[in-house]
């Protein structure tokens, strides 16, 4: 990837991509929901092309594939080998980073 390439991957999205992808990320499965709620409350504001694309890709699964992967029971390539790439790797990151407690 070029320099162009990697400075449009680091970009932060704008309101009407956020828009759409909450509305992409809504699920069935209520625990999903609860992880998916909290990653946008903590990163909407910093998400990136790059992030989006790895999120998008892990809305493609179903509830109880993204529900294993958000809980370790399942590995990217035990899921779909398609899965292992770096924007994945870091939003699912993202996903399981635990709330930050309050003093």
């Amino acid at each position: 990837m070029d320099t162009t390439g990697l400075q449009a991957a680091d970009a932060l999205i704008d309101e009407r991509v956020l828009s759409k992808l909450k509305w992409r990320c809504r699920r069935g499965l209520l625990e999903n929901d609860i992880f998916i709620e909290r990653f946008f409350k903590r990163f909407e504001t910093t998400l990136t092309v790059k992030q989006t694309q790895g999120l998008n890709l892990l809305m493609d699964l179903s509830d109880s594939d993204l529900l294993d992967l958000h809980l370790g029971r399942k590995t990217l390539a035990q899921v779909d080998a398609h899965l292992v790439q770096d924007e994945v790797s870091e939003v699912l990151s993202m996903l399981r980073k635990p709330p930050e407690r309050s003093l």
